[in-house]
């Protein structure tokens, strides 16, 4: 699946458009539809159009102003607050608003901005709600929900602003959320495309310009978070970077009928990691050199169990034969550690070329628990040197960032797997870039950093992160999401980095191109974990695989 931007999206629906397939009145309405839809299966208990009982005096705020002085009687109809913007979002929020009320909802509907200045088809939509009820200005939301009269609802909708946002919130908007729908209004929010404030493309929050030290966490804070998020034909990248998750809770897309289009707009675009048993398949004739060797270089006695870890994720994950290369004093520990995965002493670069000659030594594995000293300098050279397939990490990443030579040496067939601070050694200005507080959408994005990473060194990028982004040279690009249905929080664990390092490097002994290697690998890592469950330890992900493998009819 595609991860569009905000362009992208925009090109798509303009393209069907002018097609003539449908007109933008009739996606506002699917668009519409589809919120209501995804509410009522998030809360399939205010479909039946009542509401559970409340206590004696509590106020609504479904109706204008005037009515929140009034009590609403216990089991009524279900309120909703729908705060709608000056934009093609807020059109959205006016058929939500139309429609829950055909359904026998309460519903009061609060407006940032001139109806007078809207888009034609959003207006047409703010008729045809003013035929049903009142519109009122936002800021009398914020004057008549207070501390001394709170208010229940059992839902606001936000469609103040959606993907085209590019600029903070106003302050006014930022107040309303934050004072009132946050702290009064005690109701789940339901976000139309995106949380008002959030930059579709980047999922990080736009704030002011020239903020004083120290405010702009507590302005981030301010954006809502909802409980639901419901977007429409293709998930945006905000949706899964950076806190974008925090801020969407639950993420429903809606198929809107628009046209699958979104390879023509982005031919370099960005998807999903997903299964591809293709790769995985390993079904025919053969014996263990056919499905490659891999070799995994280990550091000193008491370092070595990062790399044993590696070894065994490449081993699980299907090559055919593993060796670890040690330096001779670490021999006893690993032998005492290892069985299937072969064993060989390889103390200098001379050694590692020596072991090299052997041709059906097809991928490397440098870098866990390698050290830092000038045997690690000299071994991640040597790998480097011999032009295999290579995956670099841990110690052999902090080398590399201080070495231009080594740097300089990276090739179309390494791949580099940093965290965020292994990212920043290996490069301090694309990641400054990614650090600054975004003034301005759309905003660079862990998307865009990865790509000019990827670009810089020459080869597959992999950086690390709930938000996973794996890029190539050429700009191809995907994201291995760990958030909504796919959390897995126990994957932050000691060692399953190492792991990761060594599915890809199976992979790539397999013979798969590092790209796609990357991708199955960083997908199968979530899913492992995801297999085993709260609990995990690194030791557990290649142990996992066979189970995961079996759901995926390998």
């Amino acid at each position: 699946m595609e991860l569009l931007t905000a362009a992208q999206m925009r090109a798509i629906e303009a393209e069907a458009i002018a097609s003539g397939t449908v007109t933008g009145l009739e996606l506002m309405e699917r668009a519409g539809r589809g919120v209501v839809d995804a509410i009522l299966a998030e809360w399939p208990e205010l479909a039946g159009g009542r509401r559970g009982a409340l206590p004696p005096g509590e106020a609504d705020a479904s109706r204008p102003p005037g009515y929140l002085e009034q009590d609403e009687e216990a089991g009524g109809a279900p309120r909703a607050v729908v705060l709608c913007g000056p934009g093609n979002n807020g059109g959205d929020g006016f058929v939500v608003a139309r429609l829950l009320k055909e359904r026998g909802w309460e519903v009061g509907v609060f407006l940032y901005g001139d109806p007078e200045r809207m888009p034609p088809d959003a207006r047409v939509n703010h008729e045809r709600w003013c035929a049903m009820g009142p519109v009122s200005a936002m800021e009398d939301l914020s004057r008549t929900v207070t501390p001394q009269h709170p208010v229940s609802v059992d839902l606001v909708v936000d469609a103040v602003f959606g993907t085209g946002l590019t600029r903070p919130l106003p302050e006014a908007v930022r107040d309303v959320f934050w004072l009132h729908v946050m702290a009064y209004l005690d109701a789940p929010v339901v976000a139309v495309d995106v949380p008002s404030g959030l930059c579709a493309d980047s999922g990080v929050v736009l704030v002011p310009p020239n903020l004083p030290p120290g405010a702009w966490p507590a302005l981030e804070g301010r954006v809502v978070e909802a409980r639901l998020t419901v977007t429409f034909h293709r998930p945006r990248q905000g949706h899964l970077l950076a806190d974008g998750p925090r801020h969407c809770g639950r993420l429903r897309v809606v198929d809107i009928g628009l046209p699958d289009h979104a390879a023509a707009h982005a031919p370099r675009g960005t998807r999903l990691t997903a299964a591809t048993p293709r790769v995985l398949d390993k079904s025919g004739h053969g014996h263990k050199y056919t499905h490659g060797h891999a070799l995994v270089l280990s550091g000193p006695p008491g370092r070595g169990g990062a790399a044993r870890l590696a070894a065994r994720g490449a081993l699980r994950i299907g090559a055919g034969v593993v060796t670890l290369g040690c330096p001779p004093e670490a021999i006893p520990e690993n032998a005492a550690r290892l069985d299937a995965i072969m064993l060989r002493e390889i103390g200098t670069v001379a050694g590692l070329r020596v072991a090299l000659g052997d041709p059906r030594i097809n991928a490397l594995c440098i870098g866990p628990g390698l050290g830092l000293d000038a045997r690690g300098r000299e071994v991640v050279a040597g790998g480097l040197e011999s032009g295999r397939a290579v995956v670099l990490d841990a110690d052999a990443l902090t080398l590399i960032a201080g070495d231009a030579d080594l740097f300089a040496a990276l090739h179309k067939t390494c791949i580099l797997t940093p965290h965020a601070g292994e990212f920043a050694r290996l490069f301090p200005d694309i990641a400054a870039k990614l650090a600054e507080p975004a003034t301005r959408g759309p905003a660079y994005s862990k998307v865009d950093a990865t790509r000019d990473a990827a670009r810089r060194a020459g080869c597959v990028v992999l950086f690390k992160g709930p938000d996973t982004v794996i890029a190539a040279p050429d700009g191809c690009c995907a994201v291995n999401s760990a958030h909504y249905d796919r959390a897995a929080p126990w994957l932050a664990t000691a060692g399953s980095g190492d792991v990761l390092a060594g599915f890809i490097t199976g992979l790539l002994a397999r013979g798969i191109d590092p790209m796609p290697a990357t991708e199955t690998a960083a997908w199968l890592h979530v899913e492992a974990a995801r297999s085993f469950g709260p609990g995990l330890i690194a030791e557990d992900l290649p142990e996992e695989l066979p189970k995961v493998f079996r759901a995926l009819g390998l």
